[in-house]
Parts: C-alpha cells; sequence; structure tokens
C-alpha cells in the first residue's frame, strides 16, 4: 500500500462467482467479534478502518485498485494497521467490528455501542 507502488494493487473479493463485487461485499461482510480478527491482527491482514468512512465504499476502492482514495485515506489515518495497544484495548474491551474480506485483507470497522 506504499504510494511508490506503480503497479496494480490487485486486491480481491473471494469467490470465483459470477456475482458483482457489489454482491460479493455484501455477501462477505458481517459482525465479527475480536477472537475472529485477532488471528488476521497477527498476521498483519488487518486493516482498521475508520467509523466516518463506509466500508462498502473502502472495499470497493481496494478492489477497483483505486490507489490514489486508499492512499488519501491512509495519510488521513482513516485506514491503518492496528498496533498492540490496539489489539489489547479490543481484547479487554469485547469490541464488536463488521468486517469484509478483500483478499489478502480483513478491513474492519468497530460496530457503534448501544447505550445498554
Amino acid at each position: 500500500m506504499s504510494e511508490k507502488n506503480t503497479g496494480p494493487m490487485e486486491y480481491g473479493m473471494l469467490g470465483d462467482d459470477a456475482m458483482s463485487q457489489e454482491e460479493k461485499v455484501a455477501k462477505y461482510t458481517g459482525d465479527v467479534d475480536w477472537s475472529y480478527l485477532r488471528p488476521h491482527y497477527k498476521s498483519g491482514a488487518m486493516i482498521y478502518v475508520d467509523p466516518t468512512l463506509e466500508l462498502a465504499e473502502v472495499a470497493k476502492a481496494f478492489t477497483d485498485d483505486d490507489k490514489e482514495k486508499v492512499n488519501a485515506w491512509m495519510k488521513k489515518a482513516d485506514l491503518v494497521k492496528p498496533s498492540s495497544l490496539h489489539a489489547d484495548w479490543w481484547e479487554y474491551d469485547k469490541t464488536r467490528f463488521t468486517a469484509v474480506v478483500v483478499n489478502p485483507f480483513v478491513l474492519a470497522q468497530p460496530l457503534a455501542q448501544s447505550d445498554s
């Protein structure tokens, strides 16, 4: 995800079926807890998506190889690779996420917490 890379990002949705990218994003998006994301975080494949962004739009930017959009979000820290501090907090807080697999990454956005 470096700006110096001029080739295609080559990210894609799972599945070799005839669904459109939008249909695949919808199919492979779901609510998960930290235990699902932990292995992806540990392997460096998790990308945190700021709650101000639309997760489907971010996934589409990845699958469309829209480097300009992805790099702009990264510069603004709207997309980040989580640190151990993030992971420790999510473990403690039992944070839930909406996540989508955009191979080789898992894009994850925290769910809004309800006042219970």
